[in-house]
């Protein structure tokens, strides 16, 4: 397999409760598009925002890469967690030695807990109906 050059673009697939992120990374001015929106305008929360550049902002690349990423599923912060992971990945895809400190950031665990499976008997996953003594 060639070496990757500098021009190239860099994937990186991320996913948090429903949400699934597909995150390309190239070089650029730190623009950041999410399913063809500007991210501030896409997630309206400023903790999202600081959220999804999180990775950036820790390895001070910041305004060196442009960021595109494709959501879907689940709400704006599920796809929040999923870009960010998304972006690490890439990261990492772009250069190895910046394993160690997402790693040490926690930002390459996948955070596993999504909405528990309604069970039969009850009205949702753990709470019963309401129950009248007459």
């Amino acid at each position: 397999m060639a070496p990757k050059k500098p021009s190239d673009r860099f994937y990186g697939t991320g996913r948090r409760k429903c949400a699934i992120a597909r995150v390309w990374l190239k070089p650029g001015e730190g623009n950041i598009l999410i399913n063809g929106r500007d991210f501030k305008e896409y997630l309206g929360r400023p903790v999202l925002e600081i959220l999804v550049k999180s990775p950036i902002v820790l390895l001070e690349v910041d305004g060196r890469y442009d960021i595109v990423a494709t959501t879907k599923g689940g709400g704006i912060s599920g796809q929040a967690g999923a870009v960010r992971l998304g972006i690490a990945r890439a990261l990492i895809e772009m250069d190895l030695n910046l394993r160690s400190p997402l790693k040490k950031a926690g930002f390459l665990t996948r955070d596993a807990r999504i909405k528990e499976r309604k069970k039969y008997g009850r009205k949702k996953a753990r709470r019963g109906f309401q129950f009248v003594k007459r």
